[in-house]
């Protein structure tokens, strides 16, 4: 397939035909060494090789018109939520925008170029919501007797938060710079926090549409660290005078129940695809499956909510060091402690689910949304017990979308011998088109190889080695992922003068908040452009304390996050990191 055909015309006209081919997209292969032609509820299988390509379906998205280009409204080019006043407890207000950065690393930039364009393709890229039941037995809020991070005070609004980021893509004209459609949204892991039932649930009705209560145990009274008295946390709905509201932190009356009151999300008007990380696949992010204990203790009557400070700065290092991966040492920690721990209301759906769950939670018609039915997910993934696929974006632009997460447990990532090899088959069958590759992982996050319990005979493979696969296809243009909670652009070239762009873009749970629009463009001369803008929530970046409603609080989960104690102020990245123009030369 030649490299030529678009989604729309140079000058920026729509051709129609295209547009709507590539407006959906449908999974081409789920991981398994089978091509797939989708339908609405299932997907067939063929054999290896047969050569045919899947159709592509077309998006039930109404789009507005497309604006001319370039715009600004609703990025980050034109207004960044930025802090007024002094020291302590900062509020926010509008600031100024980031602009665009070009990056000539890896090819030189044309003059003339932006009368030449023709958009391939646009997307966005949603990453580490950490959707969070701050309810759950298996929190590890009390590490922050030891480290401040550890529990942050936006928390109990990561729901609010996340729909307020699905109104801002829906609200979106198109893409920043070309104005061509947005085919879609791609999340790259990290959707969840807990490995819960609870927080799979929600993520799926945020992502499609539906109503849903962000609460757990108890429906009539918040059973957490944030109604315990305790000054380690904050209290939003107490006078006491805890370590946040010596730092300035306000008292807010009714805001836990605030939290806790029912949510709508509109579903994203786009198809939806999705990508695991090590949060969707651990309990906790970083324990292997398998401890009945830890199992039941996540869905019993008991939760540990303090912890000394020495006890929590080992229980630390044994995770960051990955020391623990099946959490046996975790385990006896919590029944050393069990006389020290609270009663709460037993609840089955904060269960751990597995990555089976994962699946048939996608493939779920009542989460169908805009579809893609499966969200890039199919039964034949349910079936080899997979979770990485290959979709088509545009007539000549794959993605395709990995499981960097080590099922043997800690945060730290790679991917088994077989995976490496569908990789490398994968973007060898689509020599002649475009590819996205997505992950939770970055290249430098990827240096867990212990085996994974299911295939202890399979060796594991680290982020240099995918990049040393990536690295022999000239038509890989980007890398896409999320995992480090910054935003990073990295130039990759291998020595055979192969090039690509790795694009690591900032959490939806640490400040800034972010999210990136992702547009692919032929430059006509040579050379092609990955442009990246950022977009922060729907939310206004001005709080007001009384204001508890569901735009209110996705407001201030953005102000508590920048002011959370520890929070690391670098995250955005510098300006190169941002809004980028970032050149290739064609394969």
């Amino acid at each position: 397939m030649p490299r030529t055909r678009s989604v729309t015309t140079p000058a920026l006209g729509v051709n129609r035909r295209t547009l709507l081919a590539a407006a959906g997209a449908a999974s081409v292969s789920a991981g398994v060494g089978y091509a797939l032609r989708p339908t609405d509820s299932a997907a067939a299988t063929r054999a290896p090789g047969a050569g045919a390509e899947a159709p592509v379906a077309s998006s039930r998205r109404a789009a507005p018109a497309a604006p001319p280009a370039p715009y600004t409204r609703g990025t980050t080019l034109a207004t960044v939520a930025a802090p007024h006043g002094g020291t302590g407890y900062r509020r926010l207000g509008d600031g100024p925008g980031w602009s665009r950065v070009v990056r000539s690393e890896l090819a030189a930039a044309k003059p003339g170029r932006a009368a030449r364009r023709t958009a391939l393709a646009a997307f966005v890229q949603f990453t580490d919501m950490h959707l969070m039941d701050t309810q759950h037995p298996l929190r590890l809020e009390f590490l922050r007797s030891a480290d401040r991070h550890a529990w942050r005070p936006q928390e109990a609004l990561t729901v609010h938060g996340a729909i307020s980021l699905v109104e801002r893509v829906n609200a979106l004209r198109g893409a920043p710079v070309t104005g061509a459609p947005l085919h879609f949204v791609m999340t790259t892991g990290d959707n969840t926090d807990n490995n819960a039932h609870s927080e799979l649930e929600w993520f799926m009705k945020i992502m499609s549409g539906g109503r849903f209560a962000a609460n757990t145990g108890d429906p009539h009274h918040y059973e957490g660290v944030q109604n315990s008295g305790l000054k380690l946390y904050w209290q939003p709905d107490s006078p006491l005078r805890d370590a946040d509201k010596q730092s300035g932190f306000p008292q807010l009356h009714g805001f836990l129940a605030a939290a806790l009151r029912e949510v709508r999300s509109p579903g994203l008007n786009l198809p939806w695809y999705s990508t695991v990380g090590n949060h969707d696949a651990l309990p906790l992010g970083c324990y292997a499956h398998g401890d009945p204990y830890l199992a039941e203790y996540a869905r019993g009557g008991k939760k540990l909510m303090t912890l000394p400070a020495a006890e929590a700065k080992k229980l630390q290092s044994a995770i960051a060091n990955g020391t623990d991966p099946r959490g046996t040492g975790f385990r006896d920690l919590l029944k050393a402690h069990a006389r020290d721990m609270r009663s709460v209301t037993p609840d089955a759906s904060r269960a751990p689910y597995t990555p089976a769950d994962y699946l048939r939670a996608h493939l779920d018609p009542a989460h169908a949304g805009h579809g893609p039915v499966g969200h890039g997910y199919s039964s034949a993934n349910l079936d080899a017990g997979t979770q990485y696929y290959s979709f088509r974006i545009a007539d000549d632009v794959i993605g395709v979308s990995l499981d960097t997460t080590d099922p043997g447990g800690h945060f730290e990532g790679s991917i088994g011998t077989a995976q490496l090899d569908w990789l490398d088959r994968t973007l060898s069958d689509h020599k002649d088109a475009h590819v996205v590759v997505f992950s939770h992982h970055t290249s430098t996050t990827m240096k867990n190889t212990r085996p994974d319990p299911a295939r202890p005979g399979e060796r594991r493979h680290d982020g240099a080695e995918v990049l040393a696969v990536l690295g022999r296809h000239p038509n890989v243009l980007a890398w896409v992922n999320g995992h480090i909670h910054k935003n990073v652009v990295t130039p990759h070239r291998t020595s055979g003068g192969r090039s690509f762009w790795e694009i690591s873009t900032a959490s939806h749970i640490d400040h800034p908040h972010l999210a990136r629009i992702v547009e692919l463009v032929d430059n006509g001369d040579g050379t092609l452009s990955v442009f990246t803008t950022l977009v922060e929530s729907a939310a206004p970046h001005r709080t007001d304390f009384a204001d508890l409603s569901q735009t209110g609080l996705a407001a201030l989960y953005r102000e508590l996050a920048f002011n959370a104690p520890g929070a690391n102020p670098s995250l955005a990245g510098g300006p190169g990191d941002r809004n980028t123009e970032l050149l290739l030369k064609k394969g």
